[in-house]
């Protein structure tokens, strides 16, 4: 039986999409890529703002258009917020929340009578990873989140903070580079409290301990706050880290304004955020450093959001993810009486979008002519990326001189040399291939 598995949202989900298909291959099903006809139709979920609870509820209403006869399945962080809204929409058959992930393929199977030998001997399979349209492999290192931040609901729909063991760590990311897998994620809800709940370990110990003990290229950590970053992780990327740990730090800001930050209860001032920035490109000089930003959170002047706009000016960030504020339910912001018309949140993040787009360019003209590795995403030359973080495609690919040609999964690592820009992207030719 077949199973096409869509995700919304983060890299933490990307991680338990991943496991999940895992676990459909091992019970004997199938799972196909998208542009095919399922049996089982599963969406994995976010929730962070209205906008991605819109986005699930078309894309559910699309694969019952596409797939009327196969079993729709809504999971996730939206599953898990509102499962009773999400179980009575008409086009899904059964939502799962967060806590109940582990339960899909068992559910999936007694909702379907499905009668399934996953081997004609009783064996597991041992299949490869599964990595649903991507190069790279998502592995979960931590989840939960005990910061409770005025405006986010993450908290309560994935929990209080735990962290994976350093060797169950170890072994699956030895496991994804012995398959081929050139490039490893490390992510999870907040990264820079993995040990807590754990002795004698932290994060920087962890990656540290990784790098040592596999053989993977390219290792990836997906976000941190910016009081997380301490001397010891830097050190890790200068020293044991340096070629495999990629330069690449997204710190979320969210504001630059002291009196947002306090209420929005974030752990730090926008003077220790630029200090962290500069200590980080201090120690990485060729590093690339992306952001969140939230504009028109409850109570928002215009002095605020102008002392946002000043410190992305200093901060001169790579990329930057600027969204609107959205109240969430059950979030403390959620109770705010004083809040921003939508009119002005929006003009605020289109604003902040274009100075964000402005040192995007800045940032990737100080690449060209540069060599870097590029990363391609299954199809050599149409889309990559450098190990800091830059989309990269092979000059001549979009117009054909150059076609994209097929690899599996973890199959190539290119020497490329940044020759251009292209909108959002860089452009290169290969010196040589790994």
């Amino acid at each position: 039986m077949k199973v096409l598995i869509e995700t919304h949202g983060c890299k933490l989900n990307s991680a338990d999409s991943q496991k999940l298909a895992q676990e459909f291959v091992a019970a004997g099903y199938s799972v196909i890529p998208a542009g095919n006809t399922p049996d089982v139709y599963v969406l994995n979920t976010c929730t962070v703002t209205h906008v991605a609870d819109r986005k699930a509820r078309q894309a559910t209403a699309s694969a019952r258009r596409r797939f009327p006869s196969a079993l729709t399945v809504v999971t996730g962080c939206y599953a898990e917020r509102a499962e009773d809204a999400v179980a009575a929409l008409a086009c899904v058959d059964m939502a799962v929340t967060n806590r109940a992930k582990a339960t899909i393929v068992a559910r999936v199977t007694e909702h379907l009578r499905a009668r399934l030998t996953p081997c004609a001997d009783g064996a597991a399979i041992a299949a490869a990873p599964i990595l649903l349209g991507r190069t790279r492999a998502s592995v979960k290192i931590q989840e939960g989140c005990d910061q409770v931040c005025a405006y986010c609901i993450v908290p309560k729909v994935r929990g209080r903070e735990r962290s994976i063991p350093e060797g169950q760590i170890v072994a699956e990311v030895r496991s994804l580079a012995a398959a081929g897998i050139p490039e490893v994620v490390l992510t999870g809800t907040q990264l820079g409290s993995y040990g807590c709940d754990l002795e004698g370990t932290d994060l920087a110990q962890m990656v540290a301990r990784t790098l040592r003990e596999t053989p993977v290229s390219r290792l990836r950590v997906s976000s941190l706050q910016p009081m997380e970053v301490t001397d010891a992780l830097l050190d890790v990327w200068t020293g044991a880290g340096r070629g495999r740990l990629c330069p690449h730090f997204h710190l979320p800001l969210q504001s630059g304004s002291d009196p947002v930050l306090k209420r929005m209860r974030r752990r730090y001032s926008p003077e220790a955020f630029i200090r962290t920035v500069e200590r980080v490109r201090a120690a990485i000089p060729d590093c690339s450093v992306t952001t969140d930003v939230i504009s028109g959170f409850p109570g928002e002047t215009d002095a605020d959001h102008a002392a946002t706009v000043a410190i992305m000016e200093v901060a001169l960030f790579a990329d930057a993810h600027i969204f609107p504020y959205s109240a969430r339910p059950g979030t403390s912001a959620a109770h705010f009486t004083d809040s921003v018309p939508i009119e002005v949140r929006v003009a605020r993040a289109s604003e902040l979008r274009k100075v964000a787009r402005r040192h995007s360019v800045q940032h990737r003209e100080k690449f060209l002519g540069t060599v870097r590795q590029v990363l391609w995403e299954l199809r050599r030359g149409s889309e990559g990326l450098t190990d800091n973080y830059l989309r990269v495609r092979l000059a001549g690919a979009a117009d054909g001189k150059e076609p994209a040609q097929e690899r599996s999964p973890g199959s190539l690592i290119e020497d490329v040399r940044l020759t251009g820009l292209d909108g959002d992207m860089m452009t290169g030719t290969p010196i040589g291939a790994k």
